[in-house]
């Protein structure tokens, strides 16, 4: 059984996987609570598998703390 999208084509989006885990489980949330989708017509029924094909489509991003604290 092959996973879409793959973690190779996830991580060009988002490199840390464990970013990547925790940005798709609070989007996953969302999506459950809510029911606002950003992609048309989704492939996947599960709200995590959705926002993990919204980080795919480049719909999807975060700022990091890091980032946030050298801006300051």
């Amino acid at each position: 059984m092959m996973l879409e999208p793959s973690i190779d084509q996830l991580q060009t989006h988002i490199k840390s996987k464990y970013t990547l885990a925790t940005l798709a489980a609070r989007r996953g949330r969302q999506i459950q609570d809510e029911k606002i989708l950003q992609i048309e017509k989704p492939n996947s029924v599960k709200p995590v598998g959705i926002a993990l094909e919204e980080i795919n489509a480049g719909l999807l991003t975060y700022i990091s703390t890091e980032y946030k604290e050298r801006r300051q």
